[in-house]
């Protein structure tokens, strides 16, 4: 995936912060994530949860609200209906670069947000909250009693929010107080998905009923567990992100080919040799080579492991591609290497990590290199293998049994 930094004016000319991040093939939509009251467009859960949606093929912006962040401005100046107004001014930025969203997300207090601006920005066709408020006055419980009372007195007081201190004016207090957002969730009329944890203890189970109650159909609800409001275990962002593009999936375009398919070949026979424990004399029609595991698991060394194979076919493919993308373009591409390597993370989703290293060599300028480092993202392997793919395995002379994993299994 590839991140770029993305800043334009919110709607009361403040310069916002924002970044975007696009998968490595042509997105299938794009998504604008709004965050939560005073975390930022780097918090845990919006920047997991872009990620995640990024390997699904969505392409996300976020950003930081006024006065947050890097975004100019300042919090005291700012209010929820001038963080909708913003999310309304990121929708319009997005759709002048050539990037419309289709999907709005929100957390939180950004769900609330999402939930208002939703109805005003014409290319959002779908919605989703998470542990989002039923009242925009519900922010106003993280105030204690004394606070809001000096700030009703006062006009203005600085509070701890997060750690952090944050000055509060009587105009956000106000602001806060007079939206009703289940009516603009009625006026909406756009799918939605409301994810919420039951056992949330910032905004409680109730606000998603509030919110589905209010909203019209198709709407969906997702329970998210014992996941707490910020989402701070990895797992819980990244199990929220895949709920979320699985769902958008029917109100988004389709996936399609970025650049023609190379030939499959012939097949490949795996045939054991006999010589130590995983040795195989590999063939394709009248290709011929080894393949083998290291000695650390008990192989010879004799040829390359599975992995390492499948690495073969991303570095091969990646070269063919940008070699053929430049002979179209006239692009002067003396010559082009790649190096694929493989790991594992354990504690990540998705746990295979492919690391691809390229050289080029030639009389090329920046916007050359650029244009082949994107067309490099969609090679076919690669595109194989960041969508994903379905094996069929069935046993030799014997038609009667069904594929492995495409069984019909009805009764």
């Amino acid at each position: 995936m590839t991140g770029q930094r993305f800043d334009f004016p919110g709607a009361r000319g403040t310069l916002l912060s924002g970044r975007i991040e696009s998968p490595q093939t042509t997105p299938r939509g794009w998504a604008v994530f709004a965050h939560c009251f005073t975390c930022g467009k780097d918090s845990l859960a919006a920047a997991r949860i872009a990620r995640a949606l990024v390997l699904s093929g969505i392409g996300v912006l976020r950003f930081d609200f006024s006065g947050l962040g890097r975004s100019g401005g300042e919090f005291s100046d700012s209010t929820f209906a001038t963080d909708v107004d913003d999310l309304v001014a990121a929708g319009r930025a997005m759709t002048e670069a050539g990037r419309a969203p289709s999907l709005l997300i929100g957390h939180s207090l950004g769900g609330a947000a999402a939930l208002s601006a939703a109805a005003d920005m014409t290319s959002i066709r779908a919605v989703a909250t998470i542990g989002a408020p039923s009242e925009v006055k519900h922010v106003l419980k993280q105030f204690d009693p004394g606070s809001l009372e000096r700030i009703d007195r006062d006009g203005a007081t600085e509070l701890m929010l997060g750690g952090r201190p944050f000055t509060v004016r009587k105009s956000f207090v106000d602001d806060a107080r007079q939206h009703n957002l289940e009516q603009r969730i009625g006026q909406m009329r756009k799918p939605l998905l409301v994810m919420h944890a039951p056992g949330d203890s910032v905004v409680d189970i109730h606000n998603a009923t509030g919110i589905f109650l209010a909203a019209r159909h198709p709407k969906s609800f997702v329970s998210l567990d014992d996941a707490d409001h910020l989402l701070t275990r990895r797992a819980d962002a990244e199990y929220a992100a895949t709920v979320i593009a699985a769902w958008a999936a029917r109100y988004l375009p389709p996936l399609t080919a970025d650049i023609p398919d190379i030939s499959h070949g012939d097949g490949v026979l795996a045939e054991e040799t006999g010589a130590g424990l995983f040795q195989l004399a590999m063939s394709s029609g009248r290709h011929r080579f080894v393949a083998d595991e290291p000695e650390s698991v008990g192989g010879m060394s004799s040829g390359l492991s599975p992995y390492e194979l499948v690495s073969a076919g991303l570095a091969a493919c990646t070269v063919m591609t940008m070699r053929m993308y430049a002979r179209r373009k006239g692009i002067p591409l003396t010559r082009a290497t790649t190096r694929v390597t493989h790991a594992k993370r354990n504690d990540q989703a998705p746990a295979d990590l492919f690391t691809r290293t390229i050289s080029l060599e030639g009389p090329l300028d920046e916007d050359q290199r650029l244009k082949l480092l994107s067309i490099a993202d969609r090679c076919p392997v690669d595109l194989t293998l960041i969508r994903g793919s379905d094996v069929a395995t069935v046993l030799d002379g014997d038609s009667d049994l069904p594929a492995a994993g495409c069984a019909d299994r009805t009764p």
